[in-house]
């Protein structure tokens, strides 16, 4: 069922960012779904009915702009202390802790971390993720948690859990 699930949401993206519904595309698109479907079916949830559930789409749709605002914030915090020479970094590695279950938001979460500047996951061992983060802005781990994991995992829980 997953792979059918897979096959069929390759093929929407495909046609989508084709921007095209000719037979040669349509062809195209079913090939290389079927194929994406084939190698990587094994990687999409086991329960294929969450991914078609209507208000996860809306959630991540909501994602998508929330995590843009964010890394573009993060550019230009980080444009700014290259920049600027007097602006103190205090680069260190700090642990936060995630209620996060599913390897899927799990990857989500550590992915969106790591495309946001500044910072970077280094590891996940079970709840606690390890970031490298470029200016260690509180030595509570609450905080850090807050600030760097928070703003993120509320929408990914309602995604993927």
């Amino acid at each position: 069922m997953r792979r059918i699930v897979h096959f069929i949401v390759a093929l929407i993206v495909w046609l989508l960012l084709t921007w095209s519904v000719t037979v040669q595309n349509v062809i195209a698109g079913v090939i290389v779904a079927a194929l994406s479907a084939a190698l990587f079916g094994h990687f999409f949830p086991s329960d294929s009915r969450l991914m078609l559930n209507f208000s996860r789409v809306l959630w991540f749709l909501y994602y998508i702009p929330v995590f843009l605002i964010h890394c573009f914030k993060a550019n230009l915090d980080v444009a700014y202390r290259v920049l600027h020479v007097n602006v103190p970094i205090r680069p260190g590695i700090v642990r936060v802790k995630t209620t996060l279950k599913s390897d899927m938001a799990l990857t989500f979460l550590a992915n969106s971390i790591t495309l946001t500047p500044g910072t970077l996951t280094v590891d996940i061992i079970g709840n606690d993720m390890y970031i490298h983060w470029i200016n260690v802005a509180s030595d509570d781990p609450e905080e850090q948690t807050l600030i760097i994991v928070k703003r993120f995992e509320d929408i990914l829980k309602r995604v993927f859990e």
